[in-house]
């Protein structure tokens, strides 16, 4: 995702501020002016008030030079080419904000932590990594920090109240680790013109017997991506006639196919544990945990999930629906290469996609998913699930990329960094930020009348975030006990179930093996403590799968009744403040054909009076 700086202002500014002969109130005046002019939660007198903090604070650090790092995404795109000159044109601390891949962001992150060398300064850090962070220790602890050390530099206008991501990146212990920069969920995505349109619902009720809406479960959305695979809908002025497909996924062996599956994709299909922000005890990985939250197995002969049915059936899903409704190069595809697929027009939906590709779709080169005003004909609603998912079940994921700064980084240059990380998440600035990157992290960003405004152009992504539901998709939790190591199993081993060198069945049952090896290390060497893997003994996986909950023994029908709710209905409900509970909501309607009364409440009795059979516990 690239950002462009396209007005002559902004270029004018970063010109202006490059190379600043002294620091101030005055270049942050000219920032004001030029760059956030007026686009902020705050009155000009408020921000020049928050500027002059930052002008204070950083008087003693002027002239040092600190580099910090993160992913290429369009937020931090302009937090690199905007933000990181400002600030050191205002404060006189010289920042570098490096762009490198996220593989690449925790590699460097790794490097730091296993060899107490200063890499980095300060690090946008995904929140998957909190059970790392704080299992290990080797995390600046923020809330001791900003009490203590960091005191005489941490912002009084911090707010942290006002982050709406702080719980996915406070430890079991309360303490905050990492502060959100940036947010995105993985949502629902589907041509809402296309599914709006009277032959198309029409020819999709005599087909499959109910009503063309917005898929609550995976039967309902293969059978969408069924009806749309192939299809000529040139009879809507301006689509294709050939060429048009259901699914839109990837699946080379690639680390972005790792992140494909523990982004949340086993707990949408109804593997792991009841329990938000994560199932507990067995979360999304498949990774189970006691009462001291010590990992103590992921394969199911010691209570974990990770090859467990349920497991088993997400990857088999995901594998059939890239084969038969997907474009034929997607197979062969990495995450970055299939982000910009729907926007050239000829996908009906995408079961898991990710909002931070939001500024993308309403951009240039989106014109074929865009009306003539610049709305899109696209909309984002909940996540549908799986067979096995139950009501109290995590739906899907959220990406927190945090501020992150290690212990091994010398004080100064930490005081430094914190100074940074709080100005580019400052309610200064975050309004304008957001506008750019549209990755929300404050509620009075979301709140704002300025995204009132914006909203009709954004799909839902306003309507998402201002309701209950945004704090149901979630990123990975504590259970994971480290990130790196863990993580890079996933793609090595879903990898060869993608390429056929394994059934599912065959890679998950090396993949659990392989995760269990890894704690088994880390509980000999000891090295995280009483936080650390204890595994549990082997059983007869029977033995466990009989228990109640996960890991959670093969159910008879994986086919449950089809079943969908209109759009609008959901909208709805979120403008009403109510949670969407998975997707059933409003009037739902079963593969009968007959339309139900969906409570927001109870989901599960909702779906089991439409199926034939409710999800196992």
């Amino acid at each position: 995702m690239n950002l462009v700086l396209k007005t002559t202002t902004a270029l004018g500014l970063l010109a202006a501020l490059a190379v600043p002969a002294k620091a101030g109130m005055e270049e942050a005046r000219q920032f004001l002016d030029e760059e956030i002019n007026g686009v902020s939660t705050l009155t000009r007198e408020q921000q020049e008030e928050e500027m002059q903090w930052f002008v204070d604070a950083a008087e003693p650090m002027q002239g040092m030079s600190i580099n910090v790092v993160s992913e290429t995404i369009t937020t931090h795109e302009y937090e690199s080419q905007v933000l990181a000159p400002a600030f050191t044109a205002i404060t006189g601390i010289n920042v570098t904000h490096d762009l490198i891949g996220e593989g690449d962001v925790v590699e460097r992150l790794q490097v730091q932590m296993q060899s107490g060398e200063n890499v980095y300064d300060a690090y946008v850090n995904d929140s998957d990594l909190i059970g790392t962070h704080w299992r290990y220790g080797q995390a600046r602890n923020l809330t001791e920090w900003m009490s203590g050390e960091g005191a005489d530099v941490t912002s009084p206008t911090l707010d942290l109240e006002d982050f709406i991501g702080t719980q996915f990146t406070t430890g079991p212990d309360g303490n905050l680790y990492q502060l959100p920069d940036q947010q995105f969920a993985n949502l629902y995505w589907f041509r809402y013109d296309w599914f709006n349109d009277e032959k198309t619902r029409t020819d999709f009720q005599n087909e499959y017997g109910y009503e063309l809406g917005v898929p609550v479960n995976w039967s309902a959305y293969e059978d969408i991506a069924e009806f749309f695979t192939g299809r000529d809908m040139s009879y809507i002025d301006g689509e294709p006639s050939s060429g048009v497909y259901g699914n839109m996924d990837y699946g080379k062996k690639d680390p972005s196919l790792g992140w494909r599956y523990t982004d949340a994709w086993m707990s949408m299909a109804g593997m792991g544990s009841t329990g938000e922000p994560n199932g507990l005890p067995v979360d999304e990985w498949g990774i189970r945990v006691n009462e001291n939250s010590q990992p103590v197995g992921a394969c199911v002969a010691r209570g974990g999930a990770a090859n467990s049915p349920a497991a088993v059936y997400a990857v088999n899903k995901a594998i059939e629906w890239l084969q038969k409704y997907s474009p034929p190069q997607a197979a062969g595809m990495t995450f970055s290469e299939a982000g910009p697929i729907p926007a050239q027009g000829n996908i009906a939906q995408q079961m898991f996609w990710y909002t931070a590709f939001t500024a993308n779709m309403v951009g240039d080169g989106a014109d074929a998913v865009l009306n003539e005003d610049g709305t899109p004909k696209w909309r984002m609603a909940p996540s549908p699930h799986g067979a096995y998912w139950e009501d109290g079940m995590k739906i899907g994921y959220q990406d927190v990329g945090s501020w992150t700064i290690l212990e091994s980084t010398p004080v100064d240059r930490a005081k430094a960094a914190w100074l940074y990380a709080q100005f580019v998440t400052s309610k200064t600035v975050d309004v304008k930020k957001s506008d750019v990157g549209l990755t929300f992290i404050r509620e009075s960003t979301i709140n704002s009348d300025h995204f009132s405004e914006r909203a009709p152009r954004l799909g839902g992504l306003v309507e998402f975030y201002r309701s209950p539901d945004r704090v149901r998709w979630s990123p990975t939790g504590t259970n994971v006990p480290d990130y790196p190591k863990l993580a890079q199993l996933w793609w090595q081993n879903i990898g060869d179930a993608m390429s056929g060198a394994k059934t599912s069945q065959e890679a998950l049952d090396k993949l659990c093996a392989d995760m269990e090896q890894v704690m088994s290390r880390l509980e000999r060497a000891g090295i995280q403590g009483d936080l650390g893997p204890v595994l549990n003994e082997e059983r007869d996986p029977q033995e466990w799968l009989d228990e109640e909950g996960s890991p959670k023994a093969k159910i008879e029908n994986e086919d449950p009744e089809p079943e969908t709710i209109a759009y609008d209905d959901l909208i709805q409900r979120w403008s009403q403040g109510q949670a969407s509970d998975g997707g059933s909501t409003g009037e739902a309607t079963s593969g009968d054909g007959a339309s139900e009364s969906g409570s927001m409440e109870e989901p599960a009795a909702q779906e089991a009076s439409s199926s034939e059979e409710a999800p196992a516990n």
